[in-house]
């Protein structure tokens, strides 16, 4: 079965995605000198400071002893960048008097940077100078600085964070929506370098592993890339990185067309645990819509998601019911009962008090309905 590159990616995001509010690829340079973990961290020389704190940061070139600093990458295109604005924020608010100072580096013009400063963020009702203000936030369109910690550290993807601790040296890499408890432990001399080093190595060598089993799933080399699976989870060196690529082996045959009985006992069972978590039920349901929506036959897991999805509704948070029951109705309309399809699409429009949200979710009704009035007619020609 013929499987795209893109559609294989998007597979694995729900099994290797790496932070909590997401990543934007950025391109690849060729770095000067590799930095990493342990390295010390180079000096900075960036060309436009334009928030400093309120007054209370100067800028920084070298960095002092007995202090730490957040070195963080970003960009106004970026939507995880955006998000991990007010993160940054709090963690620099907390940690002002710890000797703290976040800086946050763009490689786009002032004018760019200055013309998102003066817009709102309509979801906390303030404008983005408001939102950055309690740190520094930065531009330094030569890339210098860019060049010197992204690109020498191999990293493709911002928002990343680079945390430099009291002696100058480089302590930890990563979104920084989950730098909290480095953070926390480097302010308080707790933090573990070398343990993190072995981790982030381990990450490294995955992430290229990952691509080597993209490259053969892309060219339909499916038997090549589970064994390439298989092969990595006889040899992890922990359960959690074994139980990961035994996973990503079954996701690799519901999404290459060779669901065997093996794999279907392991979806099954998890569909089952994910019961108590219902978000990612969700997700996990509305990944194999879209499977199905690829030329995937997924009909075989179809009845299970469902049964677990009308289990977990009834306790399910209110915010989380109208994503549940639609998720719910596309499953059913996959599965060809449209009237079940109605009924849960009815009830995502009437668990929701968003009018944007109701409004989205009434055109699918509609269309469901129209479908199943098109089925009775016997009518295929009618969208």
């Amino acid at each position: 079965m013929k499987t795209t590159h893109a559609k294989f990616r998007l597979m694995l995001t729900g099994l290797m995605c790496c932070a909590v509010g997401g990543w934007a690829l950025i391109p690849e340079k060729v770095a000067a000198q590799e930095l990493g973990i342990g390295s010390k961290a180079p000096a900075l020389n960036i060309e436009h400071w334009v928030q400093d704190g309120n007054g209370f940061f100067k800028p920084v070139t070298k960095f002092e002893n007995d202090k730490v600093y957040v070195v963080e990458f970003w960009a106004t295109w970026c939507g995880p960048c955006i998000a991990s604005m007010p993160h940054l924020a709090e963690l620099q608010n907390k940690y002002r008097g710890n000797g703290v100072q976040v800086i946050s580096v763009s490689d786009e013009s002032l004018d760019e940077v200055k013309d998102l400063l003066g817009k709102k963020n309509e979801d906390v009702g303030k404008t983005f100078a408001e939102i950055t203000a309690p740190y520094c936030l930065t531009t330094d369109p030569d890339r210098s600085v860019y060049t010197d910690y992204m690109t020498a550290a191999k990293q493709q993807g911002i928002p990343t964070a680079f945390l430099v601790g009291k002696t100058g040296i480089v302590e930890w890499i990563g979104h920084p929506m989950e730098m909290d408890g480095p953070l926390e432990a480097v302010v308080d001399g707790k933090w573990d370098r070398e343990a993190f080093k072995q981790e982030m190595a381990a990450q490294q060598k995955m992430q290229e592993m990952m691509q080597r089993l993209s490259m053969l799933a892309s060219t339909g080399k499916f038997a090549e890339a589970i064994e390439l699976a298989e092969t990595q989870a006889k040899a992890a060196g922990s359960d959690a990185s074994r139980q990961q690529w035994i996973e990503i082996k079954h996701s690799m045959k519901l999404s290459g067309g060779l669901l065997d009985e093996d794999s279907l006992v392991f979806f099954r069972k998890r569909i089952k645990s994910m019961q108590a978590d219902p978000y990612g039920l969700v997700r996990f349901g509305y990944s194999l819509y879209g499977q199905a929506q690829q030329g995937v036959d997924v009909k075989p897991l179809l009845s299970d998601v469902m049964a677990a999805i009308d289990t977990a509704i009834k306790t399910a948070e209110p915010q989380l019911k109208p994503l549940m029951f639609n998720t719910l109705a596309m499953l059913a309309s996959e599965s060809g009962d449209l009237k079940k399809a109605i009924a849960a699409q009815q009830a995502a429009v009437d668990a929701t008090d968003n009018e944007r949200q109701k409004k989205r979710l009434t055109v699918m009704l509609d269309e469901l309905k129209q479908k199943l009035e098109n089925q009775g007619t016997g009518d295929s020609a009618k969208p």
